[in-house]
Order: structure tokens, then sequence, then C-alpha cells
């Protein structure tokens, strides 16, 4: 009989499971699919049970973005938000990478709420196959992505924190917005 495969290797990138971390308690999150015309959202239940994708936000001024994603954190009774990185295929920081981290640090401080990443190399891809969406301008492909990213969250953590207790190793160097 063969020996069972070893497990992945332990790693410190922002959004990825470590080896042995349990999953994150159940409660209700809104995670975000950042980009720079739209943000993908969805929300799971308070038990962690459904995930739903949610209309996607047309960014504008933050402001903007802050006061509606407010409102959606009220209704739907958020308690974290969970932000995708687009690492690169080798788990680096991205441009894009460095502009989510400022975003998700800052809108976490704005609505005191606990934050969580996750690693969202090729998300887009995935939900275009998962939900025939190549090509969608809608922004139902971010929503959709998001929604990979909560179940991936659900399943892998890490536990979310608050940004200013965010280690610095956490935000891959990259300076607060």
């Amino acid at each position: 009989m063969a020996a069972p495969p070893p497990p992945p290797a332990h790693t410190d990138t922002p959004g990825t499971a470590l080896v042995g971390r349990p999953a994150p308690h159940p409660q209700s999150v809104l995670a975000l699919d950042v980009g720079r015309r739209r943000i993908g959202l969805a929300g799971c239940d308070r038990l962690g049970l459904t995930v739903t994708p949610l209309p996607p936000l047309a960014r504008g001024r933050f402001a903007n973005d802050q006061d509606h994603l407010s409102e959606l954190v009220r209704q739907r009774q958020v308690t974290a938000l969970v932000v995708g990185l687009p690492l690169d295929d080798k788990g680096e920081i991205t441009a894009q990478a460095s502009h989510c981290l400022r975003y998700g640090q800052r809108l976490a401080r704005q609505l005191a709420l606990p934050l969580a990443w996750v690693n969202e190399h090729s998300s887009s891809w995935a939900a275009a196959e998962l939900h025939g969406l190549q090509g969608d301008r809608s922004g139902a492909l971010d929503s959709a992505a998001a929604a990979l990213l909560l179940r991936q969250w659900l399943q892998e953590g890490p536990e979310p924190v608050l940004p200013a207790t965010i280690p610095y190793s956490q935000t891959a160097g990259v300076a607060p917005f």
C-alpha cells in the first residue's frame, strides 16, 4: 500500500491556510473581490452554511463605496470581511494585490470589522468556468468569484483579525492606506 501524499507545505502567504489550522468559526461574513471597476460581493449566513453571490458594486469614490458597503453590513449583520488577494502563480504580491490590501485594510478600519485574506489566484477563471460566465461584463462573474473566495475561506480560514492587529508579515510589506 502506497504512503499517503505529504501535506501541503507550510506557508505564511496571506489568505492561505496553514497546515493543521482549523476552519474559522461560523459567522456572517461579507467577501469582496476588489477590482478597479467593480467589487464582486458574496455573503454567508451566521452558521457559514449558505454562500450567496450578491449584486456587484460599481466602484466610485471610496466614501461612496463605504456608504453602500456599510448599509450591506448593517442589513446582513456582517461580523467580518474576507478580501481576495490576486497573488501571482508563485504566491507573490501583484500590483492589484497591493491595491486590494490597502482597500481591504481601509474598509475594515472604517467599518470596525475584522478582516481575513484569501489567495484569489485564478478565482475569476474558475468562476467563469463553473458558471459559464466567460466574457461577462455585468459583474456577475465578479460576485461569483467572491462566492468562491468565501467558500474557500469557510474551509481554510484564516480567522479574521482587526486591521490594527494584522502582523506586518501578513501584509507582505505593503504600507497601509
